[in-house]
């Protein structure tokens, strides 16, 4: 058993390294299983067996834990959102700035009907998981993360929510790919003009070929420092603007702080240094393997009736959009790429935007990018909301 916390540390990341490793050179049916089961949800998967195996000491390695998850929370979401150029989302026009906006509410709406339905059953306090998975099915991993650290969410719920992620998602993926076939169809039902969509694509994709610059070791440590500078600063600040108001409490003014700190720096110089990328996903790993190794899996019981729940969120999410693209003639792709950019981020939004055509590539990144900054404080009102409802 492993007592020494970083041991423990080190366990969890090289865990990480070699999942990431082995999905980036899978092949054959390897490749089709890291498609539909992310190395990011393996991760978390193996972390918990590891502790449901009882691999460390958990009030032995308690204060390692303590010292470094919400810390490379904050910083994680530093480096995610300098991505996050608030001009360039702009571009993308407001039919698909509207369509993407739909999504997220609609996906709110389903968060909270299907808590209602569903308390019952998973629970009363099932908000704080659910709220969790808001926060991922708004904007991504990172905002799950960081709607934990705001609401002090339990690393058994957590568990919930991953696995609603992983089962759930898969499955939209996959029903929003074989929809594309019916784009001609459902473009004519809803009335939708799609010259505008075509024009934006193209000047975006013309500003991506232009940007040729190449990660290096100087960048790299930059954002590293930076990241870990705004890190320290926002939790001093988050502990003293809730001294100073005693509202809520000083994880959420933490996170709501760097948030905005970070897209002010987004439009600065700092925002076009490459590598925030890998940079966040670094730290993604590390944060979702410690959160994981918290948790076990005998903690996963009611599992079938969160994935439910999980179902009829997308299915009021589903029915609200075609509702939505009737009335406002939204296109399917346009649809289709929103609601994948909240629920699938980064990930898989471009996939899907390529799919159609690789000119739509940047339209379904720039998406995916604005439910980054979105995702955190959306998802936790809602998780109020849903805690209002208990």
């Amino acid at each position: 058993m492993i007592t020494n916390g970083f041991t423990y540390v080190a366990v969890l990341l090289f865990m990480a390294a070699v999942l990431v490793t082995l999905s980036h050179h899978a092949t054959g049916g390897l490749q089709k299983f890291f498609k539909y089961v992310p190395a990011v949800v393996l991760c978390y998967l193996i972390a918990m067996l590891l502790c449901t195996l009882k691999v460390w000491d958990m009030a032995e390695t308690k204060p390692a834990y303590s010292a470094l998850k919400n810390n490379l929370t904050y910083a994680m979401i530093f480096a995610m959102l300098l991505r996050c150029d608030i001009r360039k989302v702009l571009k993308l026009g407001p039919k698909m700035l509207i369509g993407f906006f739909s999504a997220t509410v609609t996906i709110i709406i389903g968060f909270i009907v299907a808590f209602v339905l569903m308390k019952g059953t998973i629970g009363s306090d099932a908000w704080m998981g659910l709220g969790a998975l808001c926060g991922s099915w708004i904007g991504g991993s990172g905002n799950m993360v960081a709607v934990q650290a705001a609401l002090n969410i339990s690393e058994a719920d957590m568990g919930y929510a991953l696995v609603i992620d992983s089962i759930d998602y898969s499955l939209w993926v996959m029903f929003l790919l074989w929809a594309i076939q019916l784009a001609p169809k459902f473009n004519k039902w809803t009335k939708a003009d799609t010259s505008k969509l075509d024009e934006v694509s193209s000047k975006l994709e013309e500003e991506a070929k232009s940007n040729t610059s190449k990660i290096t070791f100087q960048s790299l440590i930059l954002l590293i420092g930076s990241a870990f500078l705004a890190s320290a600063i926002a939790s001093n600040v988050g502990t003293a603007l809730y001294d100073a108001t005693g509202f809520s409490d000083k994880a959420t003014w933490t996170v709501l702080f760097i948030t905005a700190v970070s897209l002010i720096a987004a439009v600065t110089p700092l925002g076009k240094v490459p590598g925030s990328a890998e940079v966040s996903n670094l730290l993604l790993y590390s944060v979702i393997g410690l959160l994981a190794s918290r948790a076990s899996l005998l903690e996963l019981g009611d599992a079938p009736a969160w994935i439910l729940t999980g179902f009829i969120i997308l299915a009021i999410h589903a029915v609200l959009m075609l509702v939505i693209c009737r009335v406002l003639k939204l296109d399917l792709f346009t649809a289709g790429v929103a609601s994948l950019a909240n629920i699938g981020g980064t990930a898989s939004a471009p996939v899907l935007a390529g799919s159609y055509s690789g000119s739509l590539v940047p339209v379904g990144i720039l998406m995916a990018l604005m439910g980054y900054v979105v995702g955190t404080p959306l998802a936790v009102l809602c998780a109020n909301i849903m805690h209002a409802l208990a």
